[in-house]
């Protein structure tokens, strides 16, 4: 079978284990069957941009050089959420949509993506956070009204854990459980007075289970850009990224935009 298209983040369901489904082109493929099968990926230089255009690359996260820096979807407040202003009526690309976008309930959480880490995200979009981080459990640590003040929880929260996800980690089976209520009471002493009302009463720990049917012990991170054809038996998928049995990983999100072509043996 043979498919061709742009690459796009996978979609995930919450399901045990969690289902990814992955568009490329005009087709849609339920990724977790395409595990076990031999998988040739090879990249035809071009990319469609953010924008749909096609580009000879792209700058950052599927854009390219010029969406990235005009369009609101690649704000400052998107990769920074204490720097989201729209609470004030200030615009920094387009006011309307950093609105729609900001002024909504977003949650500071915990979770275990191969260490402890805290994180945000819009309250209706937390379980495909997780899931996309290949986090095994997560717990709402606050739930607040907009991203700003998500935001300055979270620069307090990281001033003593990690925000990043530990994807070396977190792609082996070295990660551990962590008891992220106990974290969570630990922790709760860092809000900043003026949010702490925003502590979350929510205790449920989440938990997910990923389809994977071996681990490597260790990982090696592979970029179309620099290998252009990919040729592995698939092991697994966690997080957004592709596990080959020869330990090489592939980051869809990176990928995000590339055209390929996608052959399954």
């Amino acid at each position: 079978m043979n498919f061709v298209g742009a690459l796009q983040k996978m979609q995930t369901m919450a399901q045990n284990p969690v289902r990814y489904i992955l568009d490329i082109g005009d087709d849609v493929l339920v990724a977790n069957t395409l595990i076990g099968h031999q998988i040739t990926l090879k990249f035809s230089d071009k990319h469609i941009c953010f924008c749909g255009l096609q580009v000879d690359r792209v700058y950052r996260a599927n854009f390219c050089y010029a969406c990235y820096f005009s369009k609101p979807e690649a704000g400052e407040a998107i990769f920074r959420p204490e720097l989201s202003k729209a609470h004030l009526e200030q615009e920094d690309r387009d006011l309307e949509f950093e609105k729609r976008y900001q002024l909504q309930p977003h949650v500071v959480y915990l979770a275990n993506s191969g260490g402890l880490k805290v994180g945000v995200t819009r309250a209706n979009q937390k379980a495909t956070r997780w899931m996309d981080q290949g986090a095994t459990q997560a717990i709402v640590f606050a739930e607040t009204e907009n991203r700003y003040q998500a935001g300055i929880i979270e620069v307090a929260l990281k001033a003593h854990i990690s925000d990043k996800t530990n994807w070396r980690k977190m792609l082996t089976d070295a990660f551990e459980p962590i008891d992220l209520l106990d974290e969570k009471k630990r922790l709760a002493s860092l809000l900043p007075n003026t949010l702490t009302n925003y502590f979350s009463a929510n205790n449920d720990v989440f938990e997910f289970t990923y389809p994977v049917d071996g681990y490597p012990e260790k990982v090696k991170s592979v970029n179309l850009s620099t290998v252009k054809n990919l040729s592995a038996k698939l092991s697994g998928i966690k997080g957004q990224y592709l596990i080959f049995e020869n330990g090489l990983v592939m980051n869809i999100r990176s990928h995000e935009g590339y055209v390929v072509e996608l052959a399954v043996s």
